[in-house]
């Protein structure tokens, strides 16, 4: 059965509470509850895992290889500083999709560089939680065509 993974950054943790007109009002316990019920509608597995740490972010990217077809990253700031983030994913050679909540290139010029789309196959950006299913059925149909 296709796997995919979900990891989320620094702050998603807060989502819910934390500025809410950008972020919105959802909790990552709503976002990880509407993936579940999305992947179970795709007959695919889902692992959701979030971290505020870089290190273990690229752990968890390490670790996918082998377990999971494809990872979908909201690397939250990350996503505007980490080589190693990026050097991961690339190393392990699975497809990535990057995702955000709000658009970042609506917002400050920093947001606007990414490091993670440099080794994505696609970005999703502006939709809320709604991108995260967009996401996974964006990464079902890329892993369905791949393979």
């Amino acid at each position: 059965m296709t796997s995919i993974l979900i990891l989320n950054g620094p702050n998603l943790n807060l989502l819910g509470t934390r500025q809410p007109d950008i972020y919105g009002a959802a909790t990552l316990a709503d976002i990880e509850q509407m993936c579940r019920d999305r992947a179970k509608a795709l007959a695919v597995d889902l692992g959701f895992r979030q971290s505020n740490c870089e290190g273990a972010l690229v752990d968890a990217i390490h670790a996918a290889r082998g377990t999971h077809d494809g990872i979908i990253l909201n690397a939250g700031a990350y996503t505007h500083t980490s080589i190693a983030l990026m050097d991961a994913l690339a190393s392990v050679e699975l497809p990535a999709i990057e995702l955000h909540l709000s658009n970042i290139h609506a917002r400050e010029a920093f947001r606007h560089t990414s490091y993670i789309a440099k080794v994505a196959v696609g970005v999703i950006c502006g939709f809320g939680p709604r991108g995260y299913t967009l996401a996974l059925d964006a990464m079902v149909d890329h892993l369905d065509r791949a393979g």
